[in-house]
């Protein structure tokens, strides 16, 4: 997918050294957690078995944002299909010093788009800290509201719950 000013796209194992970086980056960590990666070969087993899995087995997963103007990846933006959430969740991350400057806005437009328009999704969530006032704000920005609290499996983190779209059903 291409915006104004991005380009999102599959990661590869060519992208090994940006996501040691992201995942890495201190604002991820503070956020999303330690994911473990030490090495590059983390980092590349890490987009083999999580962003290139969902790929080939549910057709999308996270995008690789860069920007359009020198091909200089800056964060991950997509859809995942996430244990202990009934529906697909959008999910985000740039590296800091690509922070607050609309590109999470506008990555998570047009995945939000694609989501919608070229999968056929009918309800997206969104899950983030309750601390995470940025992330909130920008879920808020793509049309989502605040659900309830959640707590996923093997954590022990309560979560913020975002919906857009149909209702869940009421048991």
């Amino acid at each position: 997918m291409e915006t104004e000013r991005l380009i999102l796209r599959w990661l590869t194992p060519e992208d090994t050294e940006f996501v040691f970086e992201l995942l890495n980056d201190p604002t991820w960590i503070r956020f999303i957690g330690d994911r473990g990666i030490r090495t590059l070969q983390d980092a590349r087993n890490y987009i083999i078995t999580g962003p290139m899995k969902m790929y080939s087995e549910l057709g999308f997963g996270l995008f690789l944002t860069e920007l359009k103007n020198g091909h200089k990846p800056i964060g991950i933006c997509g859809l995942i299909k996430r244990e202990g959430l009934e529906d697909v969740d959008i999910g985000f991350a740039f590296l800091s010093r690509y922070q607050s400057k609309g590109y999470a806005y506008e990555a998570a437009s047009a995945t939000m788009k694609y989501a919608t328009e070229q999968l056929g999704l009918k309800r997206i969530v969104a899950i983030t800290s309750e601390d995470n006032e940025a992330s909130s704000t920008l879920l808020k920005k793509i049309g989502m509201s605040f659900e309830e609290y959640v707590t996923l499996p093997n954590d022990n983190e309560e979560l913020k719950l975002y919906g857009y779209g149909d209702s869940p059903p009421v048991e």
